[in-house]
This record gives structure tokens, sequence and C-alpha cells, in this order.
């Protein structure tokens, strides 16, 4: 669990940076838009993984598991 005094948006934002090698390895990235007072965090999926058919895949059991699993309050994360 990420902790220290930076914003929930901070913390999202390092824990996209550890995960993007593996995004961009695939010819993906990802663009963090926002983080909502209650815990949304908004991406927009990048490259191939913009229109990949496995994005959601990627976006729920993937990125939205591993935010939440290192930044506490996060709820969902959703691809704009």
């Amino acid at each position: 669990m990420l902790q220290g005094n930076g914003t929930l948006h901070d913390k999202v934002k390092e824990v996209i940076e550890e995960i993007r090698p593996l995004l961009k390895a695939d010819g993906g990235d990802a663009e963090l838009v926002e983080v909502t007072d209650d815990g949304i965090v908004k991406l927009r999926l990048l490259g191939a993984c913009g229109h990949c058919p496995m994005s959601i895949m990627t976006l729920k059991m993937g990125i939205e598991k591993k935010i939440k699993d290192k930044v506490q309050g996060i709820k969902e994360v959703v691809a704009v």
C-alpha cells in the first residue's frame, strides 16, 4: 500500500508508471485522465490497448487490481 502525503492522483499516477512498461510491451499505453473525490479512476487506453478486444480484461483484472491493491480509497477504474 502506498503511503505518504501525496494526493490520490499522485499515488495512482505512480502505480500507472509501474504498469506502463507492460502495456508498452504490447504496443499500448494508458493515460490518467482523472481521479475523482469518490475514488473513481478515469483512464484513457492508448495505442493497441485502445481498441484491443481484451482491453476491458486488461483494465479490470490488471490495472484496476494493481491500483486498488496499492492505493487505499480507490473504488473503480473506468475507461474514458
